[in-house]
């Protein structure tokens, strides 16, 4: 898996202090002294904080428990086999869970010091970031949940690269804000993107595994399957 081999990467680089870490300082050093404004950057670094990222993870949650139980119902009283309705939610809450699991071990490990801004701060390990994990990893449930729980026929088909677009443009901004504003090194937010990347891969591979799937006709006559 791509995401896993370039954590595996970047983490050794930062361990080692090898010379991609030397040229993330450099580059972090630069965009924190940069022209960005530093506002509308202090808001989008914001979004990655887990008072923002876990209520809007949460409402989609019940709103793919109740969609899940529902269409459950709806099969049964077709004859036909009930899904595992609750397992994509279950599994998303699990993921959410890692995060913190996965980041605060790695950031004790490493100790990596943060960018001069963050001098003086309670602790030393900013790698990986976990405001950046915490948004691609719960924005990034969010968004693959509500693609779950709609049928893909023409009519939705849209809907799918618009909002994944728009994942992918807030996790962006999260991450240039957390560098504009001196909080982490570029490579805190890239290595917590590979990470959430996995476990991203895993939730989808789990779900795809186990859930169960219900094959529907699309709007073309075509067999379509719920993601």
């Amino acid at each position: 898996m791509a995401s896993a081999l370039l954590f595996a990467v970047l983490t050794w680089q930062v361990a080692e202090h090898g010379p991609l870490r030397a040229l993330d300082e450099r580059l972090g050093r630069a965009v924190a002294a940069g022209g960005l404004p530093a506002g509308p950057a202090g808001f989008f670094a914001d979004l990655g904080n887990t008072a923002v990222a876990l209520p809007v993870l949460s409402a989609v949650l019940v709103w793919a428990l109740w969609r899940g139980r529902r269409e459950g119902r709806h099969r049964t009283a077709d004859g036909c086999a009930a899904a595992r309705w609750w397992l994509p939610p279950l599994a998303a809450g699990l993921t959410a869970g890692a995060v913190p699991a996965l980041v605060v071990p790695l950031k004790l490990w490493l100790a990596r010091p943060g960018p001069p801004q963050m001098a003086g701060a309670a602790h030393e390990g900013f790698y990986p970031s976990g405001h950046g994990a915490t948004a691609a990893v719960l924005y990034g449930l969010a968004a693959l949940l509500l693609f779950r729980g709609r049928r893909r026929t023409v009519a939705h088909r849209p809907v799918v690269p618009a909002v994944a677009t728009a994942v992918v443009l807030l996790n962006a901004g999260v991450g240039t804000g957390l560098v504009r504003r001196g909080y982490h090194w570029p490579l805190d937010v890239l290595g917590s993107w590979c990470l959430a990347g996995v476990l991203l891969a895993v939730w989808c591979a789990v779900c795809d595994r186990w859930s169960g799937g219900q094959r529907v006709v699309g709007a073309q006559g075509r067999p379509e399957g719920l993601p």
